[in-house]
């Protein structure tokens, strides 16, 4: 048992060492969730006013509604970024080292994979703390039981971001990638609105909204900041990370995935 806790405390304090010295990293990550709160959400709740139904009667500010989604938005990247360092890991001949060791693959992976989920979560709470400054103080309790929704939004957001990296050649080209799946995955879930309002503008939109796992990454999170649950939106994200880290570990195999053998030939 001790074993298996130096091996995670050592790929824990390595990803925690890369962040630190990434200061660059920490204040990109609150500075995009900032913009939208502080300059776009103002024009956007003059559109949208107080006409907010069920379930979000609660939301009296649109950017209380879209806090939540912010925080989402601050995994996804969080996600991608921590998959980046997978990649160049691969490309420096790291990622070979780790996977040869004696552990189990999938326990490597996971615990790459719950260190990049601390790492948002800091980022997260970084976040409510300066929205709660700027007026938006849901429930103390839900700050508690965000916790939760938070672990399991950011692993499955982080376990899409692995499956990605496992299929990715080059650096460069999973940085294009990035940009390919963050900004469509983000605009097309109910982070800036709710879904009943996707469905007035377009069906087509909603159901593509409704399908989209990042969608129900932010009710999970929305819901849990308001000390409910959300069971259709729990029960995708759980089934989501089953299939995304199952598939990254596969894909991660030396023997039969991609991960390596692209790269070692």
């Amino acid at each position: 048992m001790t074993g298996w806790w130096v091996v995670f405390a050592g790929i824990s304090r390595r990803e925690t060492l890369r962040f630190v010295n990434q200061r660059g990293r920490f204040l990109a990550a609150l500075v995009r969730p900032l913009v939208w709160l502080f300059i776009f959400a103002a024009g956007f709740r003059a559109v949208l006013g107080l006409s907010i139904t069920a379930p979000y009667q609660t939301y009296v500010l649109y950017e209380v509604y879209v806090t939540p989604g912010l925080c989402a938005m601050i995994q996804l990247f969080n996600g991608m970024q921590s998959s980046l360092s997978m990649v160049y890991d691969r490309e420096t001949g790291a990622m070979r080292t780790l996977l040869v060791s004696p552990w189990p693959r999938w326990f490597l992976l996971a615990s790459k994979l719950v260190a990049g989920v601390i790492v948002s979560i800091i980022q997260v709470y970084t976040f409510l703390l300066i929205a709660w400054f700027w007026g938006i103080r849901p429930p103390v309790m839900g700050y508690l039981a965000l916790l939760p929704a938070l672990l399991l939004s950011g692993l499955m957001l982080g376990a899409m971001g692995l499956f990605l990296s496992s299929a990715i050649r080059q650096l460069e080209n999973f940085a294009g990638v990035m940009n390919f799946v963050i900004f469509p995955m983000f605009f097309a879930s109910s982070a800036l609105y709710p879904l009943w309002r996707m469905r007035e503008s377009s069906v087509l939109l909603h159901d593509i909204c409704a399908l989209n796992p990042f969608t129900h990454s932010v009710e999970l999170i929305r819901f849990a900041l308001y000390l409910q649950v959300n069971w259709l939106s729990l029960g995708v994200v759980l089934g989501c990370l089953a299939l995304f880290f199952g598939g990254a570990v596969l894909m991660y195999d030396p023997g039969r995935g991609l991960g390596i053998r692209r790269k070692g030939g």
